[in-house]
Formats: C-alpha cells, structure tokens, sequence
C-alpha cells in the first residue's frame, strides 16, 4: 500500500534522513521506533508532503511525492502530528466535522463511533476543545484523522505524556482502527505498545533504517536494542 524507497530530507542543509526504506501492507500495523531526534518524526513529515522528500513515495501504486498535504489526505493518508493540533476555539464536534472530506458524508467512522470508544469527547461535544485536557485532545486529534475514512493513518508519538489509563484507551482505539482495515504507520517509543499491536517493526537510528523484523526478532536481537532503543 504504502512504499518509501532511498528518501533523504533536509531541514536547510542538515541532512536529516538519509536514504529510509519503509513498506506497510494494506490492514499492516507497522512501528516506527528510535530514540528521539533519529528522523522518525521527519519520516511521517515527508510522507505527508509537509518537508519536500527526496526519493520514492508511492500509496496505492501512485506516486505522491511532491504532492501537498492536502492532496495526499485526500488520497487516503490519515495524519495525527505529535504536537495535538486541535482548534481550540472550535468545539469537539466542530474539530471533528473537519476530518471529513466531505461535509456530512461518512466513512467507516462517524461521531457516534468516536463518542462510544471516548465517552468524553461526546459529553465535552459542544465545548471548546481548547478547553480539554492534553489526553483528551490526543484522542480528539486521533479521531478527526479517522473521520476522513483514511485507509492508512501515520500516528506520530500518540501516548507520550499521557497518564496510563489514557495509554489503555489509545491501546484500545489502535486495536479498533485495525479491526476495520485500515493500516497503521505507529511512531513509537513505547514499546509494550508497538510490540503488542505490531505484525512488523522498523528501527531507526541516524536518518537510517537500522533494523526491520518482527516483533518476536526484536526481542531476540539485544544488540539493536541496546544501541538503538535502550537508555
């Protein structure tokens, strides 16, 4: 479904990734994992067309490398950024609404399916989301991702600072979000998480791809986690 060949990106002349192999199958659970500041976030960008990837970029069999963001939304790549950009002056239901691609017209996803897996974010509906607390926009930026019906989502760091319980309910949303087909490119650094949900694993260190393999091979190989994963 989704295939990265040789891409390299720059944030003026620093050389960030430096020539990253990735591939997820349609229904994959694929992991990105690394410590931070290795490109794993840069990755995600390029895909989305957000910093100009050098390289091969193709989703479904067509190229989307140079397209905008929008475009490659439109495609079918659903984007949940690490920094949570919801609108805060905008309501729960609002920011939703914005997810679809066309307004009223529903996918796989609609708001009685976002309200009943965060009961929440139906209960805060018609509240400003600036107003939430961190873990709920987390949920709430997720599920608009969802509302545009993609047939694969990028999730970027989507636990990371959140309290355990919230953890268990992103555990939860990424088991139904694979339930109904749709692929999942998951960055990482939890690993209880991508070890649980993934069918593979990818490692970066450097800009590079220094480890892909099952879960299970991840386990077995301690040198790769202890230079690349462990603190």
């Amino acid at each position: 479904m989704l295939e990265v060949q040789d891409l390299h990106a720059y944030y003026g002349k620093s050389h960030i990734l430096q020539g990253v192999d990735i591939s997820i199958g349609a229904g994959e659970i694929v992991s990105l994992l690394g410590r931070n500041g290795v490109g794993r976030s840069t990755t995600c960008k390029a895909i989305m067309g957000l910093v100009a990837p050098v390289g091969k970029v193709s989703f479904k069999n067509s190229s989307i490398a140079g397209l905008r963001p929008d475009q490659i939304a439109h495609a079918g790549i659903g984007y949940v950024p690490e920094d949570r950009q919801v609108f805060p002056g905008l309501t729960v239901r609002q920011n939703l609404e914005l997810g679809l691609k066309r307004a009223g017209v529903f996918g796989r996803w609609n708001f009685e399916d976002v309200y009943k897996l965060f009961p929440n974010l139906g209960e805060r509906q018609d509240n400003p989301a600036g107003v939430l607390s961190g873990g709920e926009q987390q949920m709430l930026t997720m599920c608009r991702a969802l509302m545009g019906d993609p047939d694969l989502v990028i999730i970027d760091e989507p636990t990371e600072g959140l309290a355990p319980k919230l953890v268990e309910q992103v555990g939860t949303l990424l088991d139904e979000i694979a339930s109904r087909g749709v692929s999942i490119l998951l960055v990482e650094q939890k690993l209880t998480i991508a070890l649980k949900i993934s069918k593979r694993l990818y490692v970066m260190g450097h800009g590079r791809i220094v480890f892909e393999g099952s879960p299970g091979g991840l386990m077995a190989n301690d040198a790769i986690r202890k230079e690349w994963l462990e603190v």
